[in-house]
């Protein structure tokens, strides 16, 4: 149990995140490792990308540095006089030009991290230096009145406030900069001993430290900045990896997917030559063709191994036909079909199979549908796949519904709705995966390879149309099969007659009398 108040550890995380859970022990044992090496305590990459940022801020600003220097030396004049600010001006315009000349040494070399420490120190010390020749020409005037008191306190509030912007990536180098000049200018203040320049010490000191927070402020903004984009950089390389591992997983899937294609149909072929051989021989002694048995046990034998034949058969069929479908390998031979009368085709085939269970089959057509554009050997398969499921898992006295009609969006549909024991919700991922089974249909005496479903789901999505299952237990399942507009297949409009010529213009021809072929088919692909 977690101790109130105390951080979690970021290894205890469930094993069943695993890869989450790597990641964050690789995180927190890198963190700790920089913590140890880092005298700021932030990983030395921070602590460069800091200082860089330090660096590419005073080369930036080192236009306004210079008008700023320029101007407080000529005003400064007034009091002190052109020398003292001459020279004034010159000594910070030369420790300005060394911390430029710093930085651009500093961005042009490789820094490694050992190093990080002594440049860190080396900017510190030059706004400590830049910060005390401020302070010299701020205490330096002869005489003391109202104006140049106010001048003192603006220009002390605008190099505290230009310093502060300049160097928030390294707030030692902030401090440096700007309390000497705080401090001298508040104390100058209160040795004034009157209550206005207490006021103007008190708001000197105001000042500074308003302008220490927004500068540590804006030290953290740069730092949670600089790690979110770490973070970012190590899930786009986490990303990247996962998708070199994804790709080498597919290519060899892909290489799985074509050595079980050419396993498949080298035996497919190894298996039915002795198989017909099997069929053949046993429907000839099924049917005695040449003599009756001399043990009426055998006619039985023979005939239970020709139905056993037939069901491998089928199942052969099946696994190529998945097989080809995975593959993409399966070619739509499409024409124009009528799905009613195919379903109704369909049920008079299994009739008799659902009349010796005691099965009803109830069809209910919408009249008058238009064709379809399909492939009439895939909607058979699927029309029979589903039924045959269907009666195989409706109790005896049960009843079965085929529907077929127009969708909502134009399209039509095909349903096949059962009375049997329903699927389980869980369970329908399942029987739509390839030899998946049920529950109910392990129980059932009539099981099959699990590919009747999942065979005719492929072949819905080969034909653009959609699969949906609905079922629930102790009521029934249904199955709904749609195919899009884009294949009913609408009549053309009727052809405009031909301008009538003149009497005159006319000539008779044996031929005019004679019905004219269309060369154009009557129908069009619906849009």
């Amino acid at each position: 149990m977690p101790i109130p108040g105390e951080k979690p550890d970021p290894l205890a995380v469930p094993s069943e995140t695993s890869p989450v859970r790597r990641r964050l022990a690789a995180q927190y044992v890198r963190d700790a490792r920089d913590r140890l090496i880092s005298t700021t305590g932030t990983r030395p990459a921070f602590d460069l990308e800091l200082l860089r940022q330090f660096a590419q801020t005073r080369i930036s600003a080192s236009l306004v540095i210079l008008l700023l220097v320029c101007t407080v030396g000529f005003l400064s004049s007034l009091w002190t006089g052109a020398k003292t600010a001459g020279a004034w001006t010159a000594s910070v315009l030369v420790i300005h030009l060394i911390i430029i000349s710093t930085c651009r040494k500093f961005l042009n070399e490789t820094v490694t991290e050992a190093a990080i420490r002594k440049w860190r120190l080396r900017f510190i010390m030059l706004d400590l230096f830049y910060g005390l020749a401020w302070m010299f020409i701020l205490i330096h005037p002869v005489y003391f009145d109202k104006s140049s008191s106010t001048f003192m306190l603006f220009v002390m509030l605008l190099v505290v406030a230009v310093s502060s912007m300049m160097a928030s990536s390294l707030p030692m180098a902030v401090y440096a900069a700007t309390i000497p000049v705080t401090l001298a200018i508040a104390l100058d203040f209160i040795l004034q001993a009157t209550l206005r320049d207490y006021i103007l010490a008190a708001m000197a000191v105001t000042a500074e430290c308003y302008f220490a927070l927004l500068a540590y402020r804006l030290y953290s903004t740069t730092l949670q900045t600089l790690v979110a984009r770490a973070e970012k950089d190590a899930l786009i390389g986490e990303l990247e990896q996962a998708k070199a591992i994804s790709d080498e997983a597919r290519s060899r899937a892909e290489a799985a997917n074509i050595s079980k294609s050419r396993f498949l149909a080298q035996m497919s072929h190894e298996l039915r030559t002795p198989l017909n051989a099997i069929l053949g021989f046993s429907e000839v002694m099924k049917s005695e063709v040449f003599g009756e048995h001399s043990v009426p046990a055998y006619k039985e034998y023979s005939a239970d191994i020709h139905n056993s034949g037939v069901h491998l058969l089928g199942l052969i069929n099946e696994i190529l036909d998945l097989s080809r479908i995975e593959a993409g390998r399966y070619e739509l031979n499409e024409e124009s079909i009528s799905l009613a009368a195919l379903v109704e085709d369909c049920h008079h085939l299994l009739k008799l199979r659902a009349t010796n269970r005691g099965i009803i089959i109830h069809e209910l057509f919408e009249r008058e549908l238009p064709r379809i554009w399909a492939d009439e050997r895939a909607v058979r398969q699927i029309c029979l796949n589903l039924l045959s499921n269907a009666i195989k898992f409706t109790p005896p006295g049960g009843e079965i519904w085929l529907k077929v009609g127009w969708t909502a969006s134009g399209g039509q549909y095909m349903s096949c709705k059962d009375s049997g024991p329903g699927i389980p919700e869980e369970e329908i991922p399942i029987v739509l995966a390839s030899f998946g089974q049920g529950s109910n249909s392990i129980k059932s005496a009539e099981q099959g390879a699990g590919l009747g479903l999942p065979i005719a789901k492929s072949l819905v999505d080969l034909h653009g149309g959609t699969f949906t299952l609905k079922s629930k237990l102790r009521i029934g399942t249904e199955i709904i099969v749609t195919f899009p507009p884009e294949r009913v297949v609408a009549a053309m409009a009727p052809m405009d007659a031909p301008p009538t010529q003149p009497q005159a213009e006319r000539e008779p021809d044996a031929r005019a009398e004679r019905p004219s072929i269309l060369k154009k088919p009557l129908f069009h692909l619906g849009t």
